[in-house]
């Protein structure tokens, strides 16, 4: 049984690509205002907003429980409305070695498709696929839409 592992998933929002790639990208201190009841708070620790190699502490709810994540941006590519964060500490850290998320929003019709994917490795085999995350960062998503919509 592999450590690795890659769970990914897609959601359609009404929202333009651009939207909710510069959001997400460089103004993600915002999301804890759009999504309080999963996103408690995003703070710049070091960098500039938007900036490949900032990092960013989270304070999120994750199946019921208050957890933290510190992430450095590694690549922001804005001609493909694509960021990757790389997990650097926090409550991830203590059942993998390694996680990234990456999202991509991808133009469809009059709204995008939101690519999510999470690469990870696990510390141990006992650890559970991080399918609950990705339900949390599509729901995120939702309401990220529905805050730009309305804008």
């Amino acid at each position: 049984m592999s450590l690795f592992g890659k769970v990914e998933a897609d959601v359609e929002i009404k929202a333009p690509a651009e939207n909710f790639h510069e959001i997400v990208s460089c103004r993600p201190h915002h999301i804890s205002n759009v999504s309080p009841g999963l996103i408690q708070g995003c703070a710049l620790h070091e960098g500039d907003w938007g900036n490949e190699g900032s990092v960013i502490k989270w304070d999120y709810v994750h199946d019921g429980k208050a957890k933290v994540a510190k992430d450095i941006i590694e690549a922001i590519d804005k001609k493909n409305n694509s960021v990757t964060f790389k997990v650097i500490e926090g409550d991830l850290m203590e059942e993998y070695k390694n996680f990234k998320f990456t999202v991509q929003a991808t133009p469809k019709g009059e709204g995008s498709l939101v690519h999510w994917t999470m690469e990870y490795e696990k510390l141990h085999e006992n650890i559970v696929e991080p399918n609950t995350l990705l339900q949390l960062v599509l729901d995120l998503s939702k309401d990220l839409d529905a805050h730009l919509v309305q804008a």
